[in-house]
């Protein structure tokens, strides 16, 4: 296996100078072709990286995974990219109207949902969004709507159902869809919303507890970078993305078609 994932770092900045060092290091692979990826995808993205590579020896894939919003800031600050993939409409939305992807490229390859999980000792007996207002649950996670879409969906979840004041006044705010499984797994909340896709990585620590209802549909746009200086393998992960073999792998794991 021979691509790399670079680790989730907080600050643009540090993740901006970490993918440089990267891209400009000596390669003996004709190109490295850098992914940024949304959190959800992680497991997903990487064995298809290692398929992909398997099939071009002469390309390296480079993995950025975090928040959707944040890669596209990293992106739109000069952070190497030649592929970004969000987990919804509104980051590459984002990404189009800074023109910092290709809209002709702009493609959905996977749906996915939103749930709501608890602690897989949980004695809390939680089995719907308005048990989140009992005064036995004390905190709960969920990505920051600001740069997080499964957060974005909570939010638009919990508004339809009159409860995203009374939750957020116990909310505890995530970076990324895995740091919010992360404080379920390890006990740290009371329950937590994440993409079925993340739930189904930790079936012996968490459970869900609940599937979120979403009026708009959980879908997951890939594109082309404007930046990138080889488009053809750009688009050639892109089209592997979409393909049979592709789309297996994502199903594989969770993930529905669009």
């Amino acid at each position: 296996m021979t691509f790399r994932t670079l680790p989730f770092l907080r600050r643009t900045a540090c993740v901006g100078a970490a993918l440089a060092l990267t891209v400009a290091a000596p390669s003996a692979f004709a190109a490295d072709l850098v992914v940024s990826a949304a959190a959800s995808l992680t497991n997903a993205f990487k064995t298809l990286a290692e398929q992909y590579e398997h099939a071009h020896p002469d390309t390296k894939v480079v993995l950025n995974f975090g928040a959707s919003d944040v890669l596209m800031q990293q992106i739109v600050k000069g952070a190497p990219a030649d592929v970004f993939a969000s987990a919804d409409q509104t980051a590459m939305d984002k990404a189009e109207a800074e023109k910092v992807v290709q809209s002709a490229s702009r493609k959905d390859f996977a749906a996915n949902q939103v749930v709501l999980i608890v602690p897989q000792d949980s004695k809390l007996g939680i089995g719907s969004l308005k048990d989140l207002t009992r005064a036995d649950v004390k905190r709960v996670a969920y990505g920051n709507p600001s740069s997080v879409p499964v957060g974005r969906y909570t939010k638009g979840a919990l508004e339809a159902e009159g409860l995203w004041d009374a939750v957020a006044a116990k909310g505890v705010p995530a970076q990324n869809v895995r740091q919010s499984l992360d404080y379920v797994a390890r006990g740290e909340v009371d329950a937590g919303f994440v993409f079925a896709t993340d739930a189904a990585i930790m079936p012996e620590k968490v459970k869900v507890a609940v599937r979120v209802p979403n009026r708009t549909p959980v879908t997951y746009p890939i594109a082309v970078t404007t930046q990138t200086k080889q488009a053809q393998q750009a688009t050639s992960f892109v089209q592997y993305v979409l393909s049979a073999e592709g789309q297996a792998v994502l199903a594989k794991f969770g993930f529905q078609k669009p």
